[in-house]
Order: C-alpha cells, then structure tokens, then sequence
C-alpha cells in the first residue's frame, strides 16, 4: 500500500504510533502543510503563528528532516491549505491510504473531516499520539470526563495501570521509500525571522530530548521543582520542555516514563511529583478540548456564564505593548514579545490584569497568546483562559490576582521589572476622552 504520512503536531520519530502505522507501507509520502492562513490577523487581531513560533516550527521541521533523510526518506513540505493539499497529493502519487495525529481544536477537526470526504476511496486513519493515553484507555467515558481537574487526577491515580511504568514507548527504526524526491514549494513559505533576544529554545527532537535529560539527570532541578517554579525569570526554575512538546518533537509519554526512571534511580519527592501532576493538567485540558469541542472558544465558556462583551482597543495594544499602568505586567508581556515565551506565573498574573483590571473580553488574551508563545498549545491555552476566566474547568469561578501582592512576593527588589523594561514612560490609563475609542 502506498501511504501518505501527514505531520502535524507529532514532529519526531520516537514513541510515535501514527508513524510506526505508517511505516507498514510499501511507499510512503512524509508531508508537512504550512498554511498561509496562519500569517494573517484573525477576528482578534491577532495571527496564529508569531515569529517565535515559526521560527521555532521551521528548525523543528529541518531537524525532522534531516531524520528523515537518515531512514532514507524526506520531508514534502507544502505551502498551501491542507484541505487542499493533501488530496491533491493524494491524487498525484495514487495514495491509498492517508495517516495523521488525532488533534484537539474544532479547525483542525474540520480541516480532517473535508480531507476524509474528498477522499471516499482513500482510507484516512488518525491516531493518537499527543496524550499520555488514547481515549480507548481512559478511565471514564470521555462524554462523562470530570468537570473539575482534581475528579479527573483523583480517577487516574487511583488506577495501577495509568502510571508512567504502565506506558510502551516504541520507536521507529524503519521507513520505507519515498516516491522519489517530489519538489514542493516550500520556498513560497515566509521568511525565517532572526530571533532579536537571546532565546533558550532551539526546534527539533534531539533539543527536546536533550532538554528534558539535562532538567532530569544533569542538573537535577527537577527536585527542586516545586519550591523554584513559580519564580519569573530563571530557566533553572522551570522544565521549559513544553515547546517541544506543543509541536511534538517530544512525546508527553517520554517525559513520563523519564520522570519515573528518575524517581527510581535518584529521589522521588513533592517536586518530582508536581511535574507529574502538570502533565495530568495537560493531559486534561487535551481531553477537555475533545470533549466541549467548539464551547472550548466561546465567549461564555463551556459554563454559559454571561459576562460583558465590550471590547476596549487602546487597553488591549497597552497589554500586548507592555504600557499599562502595571509595571510587572509591562515587564512579563515585554519578554513575551521579545522571546516568545513567559514563565507560568507571569502567564496568571497578565492575564488576570487583562480580564479584571483592563475588563476585557479573555478570548483577546487567549488569541495574543495563541501569537506569541512558542509553547503554544490550543487545549492548554484555551482550557487555561477559561479556567481563569471563571467560565471554564474552575470550581471556584472568577479568580483575581492582587497584582501589588504579587509583585512584593515574586519580584521584592524589582529586578524582573527593570531587566524586562517594565517602567512605561507614558502608561495607558483605563479611559479616555476621545469619544472614538469609546468601548465597542
């Protein structure tokens, strides 16, 4: 059987069942689809790929290539809409069978379903390779998934079997052919900008792996996880392995089965747990997406809570310019502009000033993010907005951060705020009087 292999958010060779199900072919087409329409502002304003992330998107497909080339095989990258693409790929090199990863996220769903129905003859298979487990092995029917984090960990932990131990990692050694070298247009993709501050992310599966053994077993940090992680702006505080695993190049189910290893050779204590206990959070919101579909984007959430539609231009370019009257937020949102990246209690507390202070609609921060972050990931990020926003997986509802508290407990001496620049000459204040910028 000829097959068509189609890359998505699964860049890597290791504990890949979509692959390793590819792989079982007489020929096989390896293609990855950068959609112009992620270059363009969205309904908020905002583009799905910032630079950070495609700069960090297209070192992870080189790096994924250039393994490719050492199976013999390459990568076909297409500049175009894969709606599009992949049945016209489909229709030139005669496939016979089309393989993708399963993704959380109603575009890329529908983007599936149009393949599949333009393809009636073509066997189209997706499998599961972005969660710790696949849907058939939870432990709860996923219409029946907890509305609360803490029900669904509590059923997940009391089960042997969904320990880390529990999980078969296979890799691929083996593909076959490619149809020959097929050109593509990838030069037609936009230019790979030059990153303007020093960045600690470098794409590809070798990185990903090389920083999680190194936040494992060469510095250890990951045992002092719990008491570091909250702090703003140090990378031995954080695992800063989720770049890799939003866009796959690390599988969520290696950095399980490496925590346990560590547990077992070295100490297993509350910080090693709390990396565990992030991951079942994201292993959560992967769910929690599949499961509310289209409520995961919905103003109001998926608890139908009514909250205020008005929308306030000049504070939301305040926010996203760092030039509010905040001057932590001012530094945070200052360093994502410039890396693409902040730490998780930066995150909580930009975007608390967002929904309470600036009185703005979450979907705003949630699209800017969806821009910036280099760990962008559609389930962990909207499933956080919500979360925050009081209108999604928080029992507890609506949450605010005294911004004056957090700054005299994270930042005491102020030095994230002058390392980020986070004293605004000439701040944004909440209103104005030209009648223009009135709320819409």
């Amino acid at each position: 059987m000829q097959t068509l292999y189609w890359f998505t958010r699964d860049l890597r060779l290791h504990d890949n069942a979509a692959l390793l199900a590819a792989s079982r072919s007489d020929m096989l087409l390896c293609v990855y689809v950068v959609d112009p329409r992620w270059f363009t502002p969205g309904p908020f304003h905002c583009k799905t790929m910032g630079e950070h992330r495609w700069r960090f998107l297209w070192q992870s497909l080189m790096a994924l290539e250039r393994s490719l080339r050492l199976q013999g095989q390459r990568l076909h990258i297409a500049f175009g809409q894969p709606e599009k693409v992949i049945p016209e790929l489909v229709s030139d090199y005669r496939i016979g069978r089309v393989i993708a990863s399963r993704m959380p996220g109603t575009r890329e769903a529908r983007q599936w379903r149009h393949i599949r129905d333009c393809l009636p003859n073509t066997l189209c298979q997706q499998f599961e390779t972005l969660s710790l487990y696949t849907e058939a092995s939870l432990p709860m029917a996923l219409e029946a998934l907890p509305g609360s984090f803490s029900q669904f960990r509590k059923q997940v932990e009391r089960a042997e079997e969904y320990h880390p131990e529990s999980l078969r990692l296979r890799t691929v050694t083996a593909l076959p052919p490619p149809p020959g070298f097929p050109e593509d247009n990838r030069g037609d993709c936009p230019p790979i900008p030059e990153p303007g501050h020093r960045t600690p992310f470098t794409g590809g599966e070798a990185a990903g792996l090389a920083r999680l053994h190194d936040f494992l077993f060469i510095s250890h940090n990951v045992a002092r996880y719990k008491e570091a992680r909250n702090a703003l702006d140090d990378a031995d505080a954080y695992s800063m392995i989720s770049p890799w695993l939003a866009n796959g190049s690390l599988s969520v189910r290696e950095v399980a089965q490496a925590l346990a290893e560590y547990e077992r050779q070295h100490v297993k204590n509350d910080s090693t747990y709390w990396l565990w206990f992030e991951l079942l959070w994201r292993e959560y919101f992967h769910w929690y997406a599949h499961r509310h579909g289209a409520d995961l984007f919905r103003r109001d959430g998926v608890q139908q809570k009514k909250h205020s539609a008005s929308f306030y231009p000049h504070r939301f370019k305040a926010w996203c310019a760092g030039n509010t009257e905040y001057p932590l937020v001012n530094a945070a949102m200052n360093q994502l502009r410039k890396t693409g990246y902040i730490s998780n209690r930066s995150r909580q507390i930009v975007a608390s000033v967002l929904l309470n202070e600036l009185e703005l609609d979450w979907r705003y921060g949630a699209a800017w993010f969806e821009e910036q972050l280099v760990d962008y990931d559609v389930a962990s990020n909207y499933g956080n907005w919500q979360y925050l926003a009081g209108v999604g997986a928080d029992p507890r509802g609506h949450r605010q951060f005294n911004i004056r508290k957090q700054a005299e407990q994270f930042d005491p001496e102020g030095e994230f705020v002058t390392r980020w620049g986070g004293d605004a000459s000439q701040p944004v204040g909440l209103h104005l009087v030209d009648a223009a910028d009135w709320p819409v």
